[in-house]
């Protein structure tokens, strides 16, 4: 019988201490869900320069895109006209052709034309220099999204070591240690380092791309410069 009491106020003391462990866990506050936009803005004031950057290295790309997307369209039907009225003899014609087309195999072609009759070498010369100055027009820019994939995550390096100095310092104000005093804040300041990588990791995508669209387009360029001068040189053979 004595056991049977002593069970049953060990059982009362379990559900007790059951009891107020559920009630105290139900007295603490919610914690709100770990947002993205939230975190954004606690990453500090070296989240707008990282945005900038963002924004500045989109646009360029966007914008440089579409020019060199556009010059590098194909122009065969252009090649072809450009030859019938040279064999023609329509000299003019094929140079009206050129300058409506505005295109840098246009232009360059376009400076090939009003130099027929001088030395291939000098006329050679002239549609080099064009060329050259058309790839720096499409070239134009995309260096500047080569600094924002190097920057970017220097200032989201910045960020996060600014924010440990600031936590060490205020442990060392309030001599606080505790892990979730520390673990509270860098968790937030790390952000910034997430968010410069990120940035840098897509400009740097951003820009080879381009500069493969470039290169593309370069090599189409000395193709019909060559098919050009062969054009040139066919009534001398």
């Amino acid at each position: 019988m004595m056991l049977l009491v002593q069970i049953a106020d060990t059982a009362k003391q379990v559900a007790d201490t059951v009891n107020r462990a559920a009630a105290q866990t139900a007295a603490l506050p919610q914690q709100d869900d770990l947002r993205f936009g939230d975190l954004l803005v606690k990453g500090g004031w070296v989240m707008i320069p990282i945005g900038i950057l963002a924004v500045l290295g989109l646009v360029i790309f966007f914008e440089r895109y579409f020019t060199i997307r556009k010059a590098g369209k194909n122009e065969s039907n252009l090649m072809v006209q450009v030859r019938e009225n040279i064999l023609n003899g329509r000299l003019e014609s094929a140079v009206a052709i050129c300058k409506n087309s505005n295109t840098p195999l246009g232009r360059m072609l376009q400076k090939g034309l009003l130099r027929i009759g001088r030395p291939i070498k000098e006329i050679e010369g002239a549609i080099e220099n064009v060329g050259k100055l058309e790839v720096a027009k499409l070239e134009k820019n995309i260096g500047i999204i080569g600094i924002v994939a190097g920057i970017a995550p220097m200032f989201g390096f910045l960020g996060t070591i600014a924010g440990v100095i600031k936590i060490f310092y205020d442990i060392s104000k309030t001599d606080n240690i505790s892990m979730g005093v520390i673990s509270g804040g860098l968790y937030v300041k790390m952000v910034t380092s997430a968010a410069g990588l990120f940035v840098g990791i897509v400009a740097y995508v951003c820009y080879h791309i381009l500069n493969m669209m470039v290169d593309k387009v370069i090599l189409k360029l000395e193709t019909d410069a060559i098919e050009f001068i062969d054009l040139l040189e066919e009534p001398s053979k």
